[in-house]
């Protein structure tokens, strides 16, 4: 399954991003829920768009300086939308009372409410050229938080090699951030760049995999403000993931 994370094309509204989804062929919506926008903490104005436009929302992301209540929020809107799976960006590395909330939490608000919530491998940032500036961002955190959202392009800036990253957590990856690294930018389109992105496609087809494949881009690297590209380059995309994963 090859949903369309709106971050890709967060310049647009949401109405907008279903669209471009719909017209594209692909599959479902991952809403990234954005403390500055309004319409991306609005489920029921996100359930209207999934009716209008037929396209089911298979994830929801928290936003990336999340709290205790905005984890809480959105496991509340993946409730109402029916939505399978949440993820959650790693807190920041001195945010001792959100780190040890989710580690407590996560697991009692997957039994009540049914739903995966993953811990998505964040980017290699660091404090003081040093410190890294996630906490809980780790291969052995991540196995313990027991289920997983692997962000491709992370990979890179941890130097963290993809494919050995895959086979360490892949009993535990239940969704996929896709995107590649072209000329050093993170972020890019899947089909253009230096990642092993067909050999993982593969081994997630191989294994049987039941998540979704979430395109997570930069607006820029679909064109957007050119509407007539962006349908264009997300085809190219779907027919890129379809070759090795379909």
């Amino acid at each position: 399954m090859l949903i369309l994370n709106t971050e890709s094309l967060r310049k647009y509204g949401l109405n907008r991003i279903f669209e471009f989804a719909q017209k594209a062929g692909y599959d479902g919506i991952e809403v990234d829920v954005d403390k500055g926008n309004f319409d991306t903490q609005n489920a029921e104005y996100i359930k209207e768009l999934s009716t209008k436009y037929k396209l089911p929302v298979v994830a929801l992301h928290t936003p990336t300086d999340g709290t205790q209540k905005s984890v809480k929020h959105v496991v509340e809107m993946a409730a109402y939308l029916k939505c399978p799976v949440v993820a959650i960006t790693p807190p920041k590395l001195l945010d001792f009372k959100f780190t040890n909330w989710l580690k407590k939490e996560a697991p009692k608000l997957r039994k009540k409410k049914k739903i995966q919530i993953a811990l998505m491998n964040a980017s290699g940032k660091t404090l003081l050229g040093f410190l890294p500036a996630s906490a809980l961002n780790n291969v052995s955190d991540l196995k313990k938080f027991g289920m997983v959202c692997l962000d491709c392009s992370s990979t890179v800036s941890k130097k963290w090699d993809l494919m050995k990253t895959y086979e360490h957590l892949k009993n535990l990856i239940v969704h996929v951030h896709l995107s590649n690294v072209r000329r050093r930018k993170e972020y890019s389109l899947p089909n253009e760049g230096i990642l092993p992105l067909e050999s993982l496609l593969r081994k997630l087809k191989t294994g049987k995999f039941k998540g979704a494949l979430s395109l997570r881009v930069k607006p820029s690297e679909l064109s957007a403000g050119d509407d007539k590209k962006v349908i264009e380059k997300l085809k190219k995309v779907k027919e890129f993931v379809d070759e090795f994963y379909k």
